[in-house]
């Protein structure tokens, strides 16, 4: 069941440098194609469990906050075109996709694989499933995100650079995406680090919010 993809999805697929303003910032041309990366299951939990902690681990001193629009697939597809990429689409969440990034800069320096920068536990906190009544339009919807009360983010997924269906149907070239496979649609300019004691607040327009303490493991 879809409303039940945190414990059922087999796939989280990651969307990076999404948004225009990043390339403004970046001073950077559009990719020629989504920049797609993957991230294991173990690092979801859930915002409305008890214990909703985002853990630093031990070999990291800082992690980044990212705040993304998560995508959630209803049904098996394969090759889909980008005109019927929506009807693959069950629902969605607010999603965080937390990132070692001074691993990461460190291993594309050194041409090193980064995915450990990304697969850390607790490094996709989400939220609950979100129906496509709740959002109405996820081609127009404001993502938020507040430091200890200080907002860092805000932007509106009508500025994604490679938008919802043209990353459903990109990815399932390469692969079959199933039934509450999880894809991160990219995260909005703003991102940065957060520490030991830091509260994270985030949402997704008024429909639903969700707030995390970050401690060190």
């Amino acid at each position: 069941m879809t409303e039940n993809f945190i414990k059922n999805t087999r796939k989280i697929i990651g969307a990076g440098v999404n948004y225009k303003e990043i390339l403004k910032i970046a001073h950077s041309n559009k990719p020629e194609s989504p920049v797609i990366f993957f991230k294991p299951i173990s690092t979801l939990i859930a915002a409305q469990d008890d214990n909703n902690v985002i853990k630093i681990p031990k070999v990291f001193s800082t992690i980044n906050h990212e705040v993304e629009l998560g995508v959630i697939i209803g049904k098996k597809c394969h090759n889909v075109s980008m005109d019927k990429a929506m009807d693959y689409v069950a629902g969605y969440c607010l999603a965080l996709d937390m990132t070692g990034m001074g691993f990461i800069i460190d291993a594309r320096t050194k041409g090193l694989p980064w995915c450990l920068g990304k697969g850390f536990d607790t490094a996709t906190p989400v939220s609950r499933f979100l129906t496509k009544e709740e959002v109405d339009d996820p081609t127009n919807v404001k993502l938020w995100l507040k430091v200890n009360d200080v907002l860092t983010q805000s932007d509106s997924t009508a500025n994604l650079i490679f938008p919802i269906p043209e990353l459903i149907s990109y990815v399932s070239k390469y692969m079959t995406l199933e039934e509450n496979d999880l894809i991160l649609t990219g995260t909005p300019a703003g991102a940065g680090p957060v520490k030991h004691g830091d509260i994270i607040e985030c949402g997704l327009s008024d429909i639903i919010d969700m707030k995390f303490n970050v401690v060190k493991e």
